[in-house]
């Protein structure tokens, strides 16, 4: 990574960290691991390579037992003189907090390589394939470990692994606290009054005080001053008790829509688990709302409240938490360690603490002693933070970072156990339900495990169909699924009356022959959805995850009650602003154009536009008409639109739908309307033509009007027409699966990462995948194409059996396409967030690298989904319009690393 990302994040005026340094050592490479006591207490792994200290911060610290896997999070490179460094860095400084040497030694590959250079290289080599294999010769640790990259935490997660040797063992080598420089533990060193341990001596610096705990929430929007609350005299006077056994949690009215009201304060509704915790006198008890045991399911957070010195009974929600910070359900339904991702424990209630029953204190004053008792020396167990604010800007903001809702409580509400209470209310960003696994299905010609899963719900004991769902699940996934589906297999329908599982509708008039196969209705799975039809079924409904929390005969129609009547008196909605989480400047757009007229006029960005012929099915199979169209387009401007601007468009006409006659048309002149931003273009060989440019939602609709169901920019802008913003790989399978395209999408990123080239992936909607490189218009499209036509070369030599660089079809024989010639002046393929006239509607659709994986279908983002998709991911694309890479150092790293 370099060190121009560690010095950027210091200042070195006050802070006696390192800025440089180099090793003396001409025969053995060094390594240290510090124990840094910051926001969280981790150990920082670090290599001597390339002449700084490749690192690795290790939340929990290495382990000596081969079964640990140690999850290690890889940060920016550090000056070979950090090894010695101990002390404390500033307050406010960053990594601000205390740092000792908790080991030290050499290292060397475990394969015998003589010679401390020849070593590095091979190192090297090993590190830019993701999988380094070393010998410690530690005071502590000793023997062989590998350093592996993991596909599950991202571009930077790593696990350290030791090997099974002599030197393995299952004792816990953190206990062993000391530096092994200074003989003192974190806490010794944080005692230090005013000096830092350097070069062997105490240094003069302002030592920082200790943090203090996490308050609920930010000052200004304390509820009932926290300073106000007597915690001694509130459990004083609280009645004695046993602890509660069996309970079951207070649970959340469901209402359609935010209020704003003094009495009442807002947090987040997260993605995740419920959970009840017990302490008692060491004893732990981590249960579900229906008091099923998390404790080996989710042992880091069992582990930690082992350590807890505490008695109480707590609530809160485990999850697992992005990069943005939002819970994603499926990311914590698939988890099974550390390698999946950090478990977090939410807490946001006290029940039960120190032989004191909590459940009739109100609200604010449980949490200002669960603020009070609750130790705050990890991460991985939070304090819920509460806001004072307007409840409706704070639900706007909520939508706005994607996240799944926001929980109203009345500040001096008690707790009643296992109620829904209307005392706590929840309103949804989205529409989600969980439902019964009632049985599955399985088309025709199909080699899938299933095609969908057939849902139910229960009414006064009746278990009543609410539809299928057959998009939201990897092969693999249906692959574990069938497992538990196989013991559950009954012969008669157990709905009480019999659906017709290949009933066609108007979205799907005709759906594939399905054999329909049945189960006992004991599994509980969770779906979002669009809406419910007339007849009670979900219309798009996606799977989420499976539910092992609820139980099936639990699981009803869960219905939005009137907000106004749940709180009795009508509530007046106000203008205030929420600093808590930032409000959006504008809410969720609605749709553009009603469900009824055919044709219509909107007034877009000043400028008339009139929209005709809406029920026009543009896509037959799917039942998608031009009116679904434009709504598209409209609501998903804010995300397209940065991928347009001062871009001319190639208009790829469909005016009879995806079935019907399309034609490209590039120039406009005299065509488009007066208000239209033309640019006049000559190409190389001597064409004139007058181009649309791409302004705003009015310039994005207007090519809608036409017939473009697709959106074609160039990659460069009006104002550097011969300088791209981006480089573009294409990936075109030709006769190969996309199983295929998404190895060959994984290679190309390999050979990427192994330059330090960022990269961004997205679907073409079509059959193949896009990857793009930033280049911020810095070089021409000859220089970028000579940039491409280098990856995709690596490419094909690591893929050599189905991948060509032969543009001419009949030369490739059959190999997908290594596309490198699309970066040229005037050539253009589907943007960011693009319809296709594909069946399905399918949209090009960006990713996270972790999801372009073996099972990933472009037939998964679609029309119906994307908007959604949006909204819990926000656009994943930006960094392709930000820094620009440096081509020079690019491919010199290149000539390095690959010869």
């Amino acid at each position: 990574m370099g060190l121009k990302q560690y010095e950027a994040k210091r200042n070195f005026s006050n802070t006696a960290e390192p800025k440089a340094g180099k090793s003396k050592d001409k025969n053995k490479l060094q390594f240290v691991i510090q124990k840094h006591d910051a926001t969280r207490l981790h150990y920082d792994f670090r290599l001597e390579m390339d002449g700084v200290l490749k690192s690795w911060a290790v939340p929990k610290g290495p382990s000596t037992d081969p079964k640990n896997k140690r999850l290690a999070m890889m940060v920016e490179d550090h000056p070979f003189d950090y090894k010695d460094f101990e002390g404390i860095i500033p307050k406010g400084e960053y990594g601000g907090g205390t740092v000792i040497v908790w080991d030290e030694g050499t290292y060397e590959p475990i394969e015998t390589i003589k010679g401390k250079k020849a070593q590095e290289k091979h190192l090297l080599k090993q590190l830019s394939e993701g999988s380094v294999k070393i010998k410690l010769n530690g005071e502590k640790l000793k023997g062989e470990f590998a350093l592996v990259k993991t596909k599950g935490m991202g571009e930077n997660g790593w696990l350290l692994i030791k090997h099974r040797d002599d030197f393995a063992t299952t004792k816990d080598i953190t206990k062993q606290d000391k530096s092994v420089l200074s003989g003192k533990t974190i806490s010794a060193m944080e005692k230090t009054s005013e000096e830092v341990w350097k070069d062997g001596k105490a240094q003069k610096v302002k030592v920082p005080k200790k943090s203090p705990a996490k308050k609920i929430m930010p000052k200004e929007e304390t509820i009932g001053e926290q300073d106000d609350v007597d915690v001694k005299a509130l459990l004083k006077k609280s009645p004695k008790s046993a602890m509660p056994t069996g309970i079951k949690p207070m649970l959340a009215t469901l209402v359609n829509e935010p209020f704003d009201d003094d009495s009442w304060q807002y947090e987040v509704k997260w993605d995740g688990y419920r959970a009840l915790a017990t302490i008692n006198n060491g004893e732990v008890e981590l249960l579900s709302r229906n008091n099923k045991s998390f404790n080996d399911k989710f042992y880091p957070i069992y582990d930690l409240l082992s350590e807890w010195k505490i008695n109480a009974v707590l609530d809160g929600e485990i999850l697992v938490l992005n990069e943005k910070g939002i819970s994603k359900f499926g990311s914590l339904q698939n988890w099974r360690s550390e390698a999946d991702g950090e478990l977090v424990f939410y807490l946001f209630d006290l029940l039960w603490y120190d032989g004191k029953n909590l459940m009739e204190l109100p609200l604010f004053q449980r949490q200002a002693i669960l603020n009070e008792i609750l130790p705050a020396d990890d991460d991985r167990v939070r304090l819920g933070k509460v806001f004072k604010a307007s409840g409706i800007d704070f639900f706007a903001a909520a939508k706005k970072m994607g996240l799944e809702g926001i929980i109203a409580k009345k500040i001096n509400s008690t707790y009643v156990s296992d109620r829904r209470s209307k005392d706590w209310l929840k309103i949804k960003v989205s529409k989600r339900q969980e439902v019964v696994i009632a049985g599955f299905t399985k088309n025709e010609d199909t080699s899938k495990a299933f095609s969908s899963l057939l849902l139910g719900v229960y009414d006064k004991g009746k278990l009543l169909y609410v539809g299928k769902v057959g998009t939201g699940f990897s092969d693999q996934m249906q692959r574990e699924m069938i497992k538990q589906f196989e013991p559950l297999i009954i012969s008669k329908s157990p709905f009480d009356e019999l659906p017709d599982v290949n009933k066609p509708s108007r979205f799907r008039p005709n759906p594939p022959k399905a054999k329909a196969t049945w189960l006992k209705p004991e599994l509980v799975c969770e779906v979002a959805f669009t809406e419910v039809t007339e007849d009670g079924v979900f219309r798009h409904p996606s799977f989420q995850g499976m539910r092992e929390d609820k139980k099936a005969k639990d699981v009803v129609r869960e219905e939005e009650m009137d907000t106004e009547k749940v709180i009795s008196d009508k509530v007046a909605k106000t203008e205030k602003h929420s600093e808590a989480i930032k409000a959006p400047q504008q809410t969720e757009r609605k749709t553009l154009l009603n469900p009824k007229e055919q044709t219509q006029v909107r007034k877009i960005k000043g400028h008339e536009l009139k929209f005709t012929n809406l029920s026009k099915v543009y896509w037959p199979d799917d039942q998608v008409t031009k009116r679904d169209l434009f709504n598209y387009y409209y609501q998903v401007a804010d995300y397209i639109l940065p991928y347009l601007k001062d871009r001319p468009q190639s208009l790829n006409r469909f005016p009879g739908g995806i079935n019907g006659k399309s034609f490209y048309q590039k120039d406009v002149k005299g065509k488009a309307p007066d208000w239209a931003k033309t640019f006049p273009y000559e190409n190389g060989e001597g064409e004139k033509k007058e181009y649309l440019v791409g302004t705003d939602e009015a310039s994005l609709l207007w090519m809608a009007s036409l017939g473009c169901i697709e959106m074609n920019p160039w990659f460069s802008r009006t104002q550097h027409p011969d300088h791209p913003d981006y480089c573009v790989i294409d990936l075109d399978p030709d006769q190969h699966s996309f199983d295929q395209v998404v190895e060959a999408a994984q290679v190309t990123k390999k050979i990427l990462d192994a330059i330090d080239v960022p990269s961004y992936c997205k679907t073409s909607g079509s059959t193949g995948m896009h990857v793009y490189i930033p280049l911020n218009a810095k070089y021409n499209y000859d220089q970028s194409q000579m940039f491409a036509k280098m990856v995709v070369s690596l490419v094909q030599k690591e893929i050599p059996d189905y991948t060509s660089l032969e543009r001419m079809i009949p030369a490739r024989k059959g190999k997908m396409y290594l596309d490198f010639l699309q970066n040229r002046p005037g050539a253009t393929i589907a943007g960011p967030y693009s319809l296709r006239p594909k069946p399905g509607a399918t949209v090009s659709t960006p990713l996270h690298w972790d999801e372009v994986k073996k099972g990933l279908e472009m037939k998964d983002f679609n029309i119906f989904n994307t908007l959604d998709r949006l909204k819990a991911e926000g656009d994943l694309f930006k960094g392709v319009l930000g820094r620009g890479i440096d081509l020079k150092k690019a491919v010199n790293k290149a000539k390095t690393v690959f010869g």
